[in-house]
C-alpha cells in the first residue's frame, strides 16, 4: 500500500520496480474518492490523463529507461496554476468562461518532467486573497484533522490534500502566508522559497511584487526533492532570477551542526497564543536554540505588506469590480475595493519602507543562519469564525491569521513551515517557521530535517 509513503519512498519503489506507477496512482485515486466528499480539497480531477502518464512511466521502466527523480509520485496543484486543457479558475467562478490553458505552468511542466503524476487542481481562496479557503464558489475546504475547522489558506486545498494522504505532494502559492498557514493548520511541511527563486510563468497572479510559489509535502526529504525539481532559470519570466539548480537534498544529513539558530521574540512572542508559544519552545529545545532575536520593525512590515497586497490586488481586479462585483467572493470583494481606492502615496511609501526593511533583515543573517518563529497565532479555528482572542486581544479572524507570516513575506526570505503538535493545541497541529537568508533554502531545509529527525516535528495521519 502506497498511501502514507513519502515522496522519496514512492519514487524509489517505482524506479526499482517494487511498485508500479499505475498501482500507486490507483491507490491514491481510491483515497481521493473516499475522503474528498468530506474534505473538499479538489476542484477538478484529471484521472484519465494521470492513468495514461502512469502507464507510460511503467513502460519506460520495463524498457530499462532511466526515470525522473519523482517517478510515479502523485501530485496536485492549487487551481491558479495553468493545467493544459483546463480553465485556470484561481478560485473564482468569474473566470469559468475563459478559454482553457494551452500549456502547463512552468512548475507543473518541471514536475511532470521529473515523472510526477498530475491528478488535478485544488481549492483556494478566490484570487488567493484569504487565509481560510472558505470559498463561495467551490465550498470550504475542511481540515482533515477535524471536520468543520479550516484548512487555512489561501492554499487550503494544497495543505488538506497532503494531510489527508490524498497525494504526498502539492504546489501552492504564498504571498502573505498562503503556504505556511495551511501547512501549520494541516500539520504538513511547506516551503516558501526566496522571492524570485522559482518561475511564476503560467500562474494567475495576486500581488506581483510579493507572490511566491512552492511545494507542500508529507516529509522534509520530499519537500527538498521537489524543490530541486522545480528550480532553474526561466528567461521568459522577468521576475525569475537566472539561477541554476542548487541541490538541497544532498546536504540534509548535515543537520544543524555549525548553524547559528536564533528565536524571534518581541512581536513574534506577543502575537502568538499559548499553543504557538509552546510549539516554538519545543522546536527551540530540540534545535538547541536559546538566544532571542528581534525582527526589525515587524509590525510596520506587516502593515506594509497589507498596503502592497491590497493596492496591487485591488488594481489588478478593478475591471471585474466595475463590471460584476456581485459575482465575486463576498469575503474578498470589499478588500479589493478598498485596495483599489488607496492613495498611490501609501503604496509608494510601503515600497520604500520595504527596500529599507530588507536591508535591515539581511543584516540579521550576518549573525544568524536560521531564525525560528511561530507560523500561526493559534491552531485551526472553526470555519465561519469571525473573531479570535490572542493574549487578550480580540482580533478579526480572517485578517489576523497571517499576523506572523506577513512580516516575513515583506523580506522575501525563504521559509520552511514545520508541523508540531504541542500541548494546549486541542489536538490540532500548529507550525513553526524556519527562516533563512535569501537564496539559503538549503539551511532552512537542513534545520527542518533535523527537527523532523528529532521527532518533535512530524506529520500525523488524519483521524479515520
Amino acid at each position: 500500500m502506497s498511501i502514507g509513503l513519502t515522496v522519496h519512498q514512492i519514487a524509489q519503489a517505482v524506479a526499482s520496480g517494487q511498485r508500479s506507477a499505475v498501482q500507486v496512482l490507483e491507490e491514491h485515486i481510491a483515497r481521493i474518492e473516499a475522503t474528498d466528499p468530506a474534505i473538499n480539497a479538489f476542484t477538478s480531477r484529471r484521472f484519465a490523463q494521470a492513468r495514461q502518464q502512469a502507464t507510460a512511466i511503467d513502460a519506460r521502466r520495463q524498457r530499462g529507461e532511466a526515470l525522473g527523480s519523482l517517478a510515479g509520485v502523485p501530485f496536485a496543484v492549487k487551481n491558479l496554476f495553468d493545467v493544459a486543457g483546463d480553465v485556470t479558475m484561481a478560485g473564482s467562478a468569474v473566470l469559468r468562461d475563459h478559454p482553457p490553458a494551452n500549456r502547463h505552468a512552468v512548475l507543473v511542466e518541471r514536475l511532470l518532467a521529473a515523472d510526477a503524476v498530475l491528478l488535478g487542481s485544488l481549492n483556494m481562496d478566490e484570487f488567493a486573497y484569504g487565509f481560510t479557503t472558505e470559498n463561495h464558489h467551490h465550498g470550504a475546504t475542511h481540515n482533515p484533522h477535524r471536520a468543520g475547522h479550516t484548512a487555512g489558506g489561501s492554499s487550503g486545498g494544497s495543505g488538506a490534500a497532503v494531510a489527508a494522504a490524498q497525494v504526498p505532494l502539492t504546489l501552492g502559492s504564498d504571498t502573505n502566508g498562503s503556504i505556511r498557514v495551511p501547512a501549520s493548520f494541516c500539520g504538513v511541511w511547506g516551503l516558501k522559497p526566496t522571492l524570485g527563486r522559482l518561475s511564476r510563468r503560467g500562474c494567475y497572479p495576486f500581488v506581483d511584487s510579493l507572490d511566491h510559489l512552492g511545494p507542500l509535502a508529507n516529509d522534509v526529504t520530499g519537500l527538498a526533492l521537489t524543490y530541486d525539481a522545480l528550480q532553474g532559470p526561466d528567461p521568459q519570466d522577468p521576475g525569475c532570477h537566472a539561477l541554476g539548480i542548487d541541490p538541497t537534498t544532498e546536504g540534509l544529513h548535515l543537520g544543524t551542526q555549525g548553524l547559528r539558530i536564533g528565536v524571534l521574540g518581541g512581536y513574534f512572542h506577543e502575537q502568538a497564543g499559548p499553543a504557538a508559544r509552546a510549539a516554538v519552545e519545543a522546536a527551540a529545545t530540540a534545535l538547541g536554540a536559546r538566544d532571542e532575536v528581534l525582527w526589525p520593525d515587524a509590525a510596520q512590515a506587516r502593515a506594509a505588506a497589507f498596503v502592497i497586497s491590497a493596492s496591487e490586488g485591488g488594481s489588478r481586479h478593478l475591471p471585474l469590480l466595475r463590471r460584476c462585483p456581485e459575482a465575486l467572493e463576498p469575503l474578498s470583494v470589499d478588500r479589493f475595493i478598498a485596495g483599489a481606492l488607496q492613495p498611490a502615496a501609501w503604496y509608494l511609501r510601503a515600497q520604500r519602507f520595504r527596500h529599507l526593511h530588507r536591508k535591515r533583515v539581511n543584516a540579521l543573517f550576518h549573525d544568524w543562519d536560521v531564525l525560528l518563529a511561530p507560523a500561526t497565532p493559534l491552531s485551526a479555528p472553526a470555519i465561519g469564525t469571525e473573531w479570535i482572542d490572542i493574549n487578550g486581544q480580540r482580533l478579526p479572524c480572517r485578517a489576523s491569521i497571517g499576523v506572523l507570516t506577513q512580516p516575513i513575506s515583506l523580506s522575501g526570505c525563504p521559509v520552511v513551515a514545520a508541523p508540531l503538535w504541542p500541548a494546549g493545541s486541542d489536538g490540532l497541529p500548529i507550525g513553526v517557521q524556519l527562516i533563512a537568508a535569501p537564496w539559503r533554502e538549503d539551511l532552512a531545509l537542513r534545520t527542518a530535517h533535523a527537527l523532523q529527525a528529532s521527532g518533535v516535528a512530524r506529520l500525523r495521519p488524519p483521524a479515520a
